[in-house]
């Protein structure tokens, strides 16, 4: 009974890619080079934002929180995938714990700050005369405590459940980092309950802000084709263009790894799309937010001293 009751795992192995030797060298080098791109595109992001008085705006203020939470959750996730590589893959059980607890809290609030910001372009584009009043200082403060908070809720009880399971036969997890599914495959105790809560708060924390998302574009579709002017359209659209290509790749990414047939999923399809949602896309958020961005980039070239665009 003491047995069963009880942890006896004290820490977990990661596996990570240790089954292809062939390509540790190629993917340490990409993982820490994406790394650095994204701690210091967002970084970049918040220094601008913070910076330069033209983009102390609603839209500027939430992706300044958005560049925060890209470097936080790729930081929960990059430095112990690099540690695989050189040093070992053993984790301890607490700190497996954490990776998860920020893990899920990080992702949560990037969905919830993503569907803000559709909120907040869905305001500007539908009601531009109200703008600044209905997107008060106040209610963007409050719009993205309520995004940390929700983020921490969901995470907290996910965690809770699946870290209060008894691991007391394999340690050894298939992944890269503690994620869900691999660690409760360890389980030695009924894993029902915590996969049910799992599941539930994983489509709480993704299907509201996807529907919020959804509903605002909506809006803005047909907004924009009440324009009768083509460079008034085209200005409208380009305005939300780059949060939607955000959420489409973000939304994207999460529908095909969790909605494919178990059956039909291998070990290393699955790491590398973990990939791709773990790191490659807080890479490329600065980027999206930015290329195409003329704010962005005479907020740039002001702070560098250049003359600014027209």
């Amino acid at each position: 009974m003491e047995y069963m009751n009880h942890s006896i795992v004290t820490e977990f192995i990661l596996l990570g890619f240790m089954e292809h030797p062939e390509l540790w060298t190629i993917l340490f080098l990409a993982f820490i080079l994406i790394y650095i791109v994204t701690v210091s595109g967002n970084l970049g992001i918040i220094i601008l934002t913070t910076r330069d008085a033209h983009l102390h705006t609603p839209m500027y203020f939430f992706l300044s929180n958005l560049s925060l939470v890209d470097i936080v959750y790729s930081t929960t996730i990059a430095p112990r995938l690099l540690m695989t590589f050189v040093a070992n893959n053993a984790i301890p059980f607490t700190e497996c714990t954490m990776q998860f607890f920020f893990f899920c809290m990080f992702a949560t609030v990037e969905a919830c700050l993503l569907a803000v910001m559709a909120y907040d372009r869905f305001t500007a584009i539908c009601n531009p005369l109200l703008y600044f009043v209905a997107m008060s200082k106040k209610l963007c403060l409050r719009l993205v405590i309520c995004a940390y908070m929700c983020g921490f809720v969901n995470s907290a009880i996910r965690t809770s459940f699946i870290f209060s399971l008894s691991f007391c036969s394999s340690n050894v997890i298939n992944h890269f980092f503690c994620d869900a599914t691999p660690i409760l495959k360890l389980s030695c105790s009924s894993t029902q309950v915590a996969d049910t809560v799992h599941f539930i708060f994983g489509i709480v924390g993704i299907l509201p802000t996807l529907m919020i998302i959804l509903i605002s574009y909506t809006y803005i579709i047909f907004a924009i084709l009440r324009i009768r002017s083509a460079q008034g359209r085209h200005k409208a659209f380009s305005t939300c263009a780059s949060h939607f290509m955000a959420v489409t790749i973000f939304y994207g990414t999460i529908i095909f790894m969790y909605l494919r047939p178990n059956s039909s999923v291998s070990k290393d399809e699955d790491k590398f799309v973990s990939v791709f949602y773990t790191l490659v896309i807080p890479m490329l958020n600065p980027f999206i937010y930015s290329l195409r961005n003329k704010d962005v980039k005479n907020a740039f070239l002001r702070m560098t001293g250049n003359i600014s665009l027209n």
